[in-house]
């Protein structure tokens, strides 16, 4: 059976970790698969997903060459961002509106099949 995929909403999860301040790449695949361990998007996923956002105006970047080392591309959240950040919100609420919907339909559907059963 296949398993569910937040895959639709790496970029809510993007930008709200961007909400928290700038970051780099690297550090927003880190935090993806440690803070929803159900979903470790690949990090190819991830960089898609930032460079969609950043064509959209959602997102900014910037090279950073101080440190030693590679430069490193930083990204960061743009007002355009807080905006898509709003309507992923309302969009989830919907979905988990629904989501719960299906979970009580399914609990009453599951205490109906028992009572049938005995």
């Amino acid at each position: 059976m296949s398993r569910c995929r937040y895959g639709r909403h790496i970029p809510a999860f993007i930008l709200l970790f961007l909400a928290d301040g700038p970051c780099y790449g690297s550090t927003l695949v880190n935090r993806l698969a440690e803070e929803l361990p159900h979903n470790r998007p690949d990090s190819a996923a991830v960089y898609r997903a930032l460079k969609e956002l950043e064509q959209e105006g959602a997102v900014t970047s910037y090279w950073d060459t101080s440190e030693p080392g590679p430069a490193r591309r930083w990204y960061r959240i743009t007002p355009q961002g807080y905006e898509k950040l709003a309507y992923y919100k309302r969009d989830i609420e919907e979905r988990l509106q629904n989501l719960q919907y299906f979970l009580r339909r399914y609990a009453e559907l599951e205490e109906k099949r028992r009572g049938e059963e005995k």
